[in-house]
């Protein structure tokens, strides 16, 4: 088996988010701040040492203000749907994925507000000037794809904020975070939101999102916190502002093992391999006649997600030869359809080839062999 689909989730685990996952299962178990026994505070221990173990993580200053959600798209759900009001006007990109794309059509229906959608290259490359031509009066955030899970091309956050100035910036680091460095306060971040299932190695069912101090949101849920029980009204203080109900424990204790994996192997150790496949990818891909390579290749701008596509042949013609070899990559629109939209592959899509950390580049070098015999055909 050769699992090339690390963009939706990354497999395998290291085996340190296994053991953590374990130890709190078959050890702890219990509900964190719903009690006063000891399994409970062991719980509520596990939440706490991995909130602040991930803010230092992305160099955050207050780890109150780190919030853990199900997965990106409710962290991105709560920053857009917390953060607009009624006539708002929303700066974002033709490579943002339906996690954006959907709340934002939502909030233009019933609330009204204005969706400006920059144009990016063909390439996947903002012209940033674009975003500050399309500043107004009334706009009240920018939402830019970090890293697109389509053609994997890195977006200059940095550069961006700089030019938009005190209008916030919310990031969607979901296919980024744990792939490149991200310093919340070198990018001057503002709204930072991401999943903990792909490259920080948690299981699936867990996202987080950083708020900048001075930034409020409206919450998505209430209920109850384990905090101010006598009161029918939600807390305001954070992190129980936008947390409520059961938290995701066991995969809150999958996370600080991610993390202990990530700590132990090194960041950049990490980035460096993941970056060398996607070389060594696109090196061997774009010697086989009849391949249409998307995006950039250059790989230092780049995340190791790559969309092909094999003349004459559909994505899910490719995905079904490939799946017979035991070979998983992810075929079709990837919910991102304005951005296949703006790479000229819609409405089929792409076959898309993910590395991580856990592939080897004798993984590569049968994939490449495989899709070589594909193309023959």
């Amino acid at each position: 088996m050769i699992y090339l689909d690390n963009a939706a989730t990354t497999f395998p685990k290291p085996i340190e988010s296994i053991q953590y996952l374990n130890k709190f299962i078959k050890g702890i178990g219990g509900n964190p701040g719903r009690s006063g026994h000891k399994l409970s505070v062991d719980a509520a221990r596990t939440i706490f040492n991995a909130r602040d173990k991930l803010t230092s993580f992305i160099n955050g200053k207050n780890s109150e203000r780190l919030i853990f959600t199900q997965n990106g798209t409710e962290s991105l759900n709560l920053a857009i749907l917390g953060l607009l009001k009624e006539k708002n006007h929303i700066i974002t990109t033709s490579l943002e994925h339906n996690s954006v794309m959907r709340p934002l059509t939502f909030l233009q229906k019933e609330k009204g507000i204005d969706i400006t959608i920059i144009q990016c290259s063909s390439n996947g490359i903002i012209d940033v000037q674009k975003i500050k031509n399309a500043i107004r009066h009334n706009t009240r955030a920018v939402v830019i794809n970090h890293g697109s899970n389509v053609v994997g091309v890195l977006q200059p956050i940095k550069e961006i904020k700089k030019i938009i100035g005190d209008i916030p910036i919310i990031v969607d680091a979901c296919q980024t975070i744990g792939s490149v460095k991200i310093d919340l306060k070198n990018d001057n971040i503002d709204i930072l939101c991401f999943s903990c299932h792909k490259s920080l190695y948690s299981v699936q069912g867990l996202g987080a999102l950083y708020l900048k101090e001075g930034i409020e949101l409206t919450p998505l849920k209430f209920g109850g916190t384990g905090s101010k029980s006598e009161s029918i009204e939600h807390p305001e203080f954070m992190p129980d502002k936008y947390e409520c109900g059961t938290p995701n424990t066991p995969g809150i204790a999958s996370l600080l093992g991610g993390l202990a994996f990530i700590e132990k192997s090194g960041l950049d150790n990490i980035i460096k391999k993941k970056k060398s496949l996607r070389k060594l990818f696109i090196k061997l891909i774009s010697e086989i006649n009849g391949i249409i390579i998307y995006g950039s290749q250059e790989s230092e701008n780049s995340i190791p997600v790559i969309s092909i596509n094999i003349k004459n042949k559909l994505p899910s013609e490719v995905g079904y030869e490939l799946n017979k070899k035991k070979i998983y990559v992810r075929v079709g629109l990837h919910c991102s359809p304005l951005a296949h939209q703006t790479i000229g592959t819609f409405p089929e899509g792409t076959v898309r080839i993910a590395p991580g950390y856990f592939t080897s580049e004798e993984d590569i070098n049968i994939l490449v062999e495989v899709i070589k015999n594909i193309a023959k055909k």
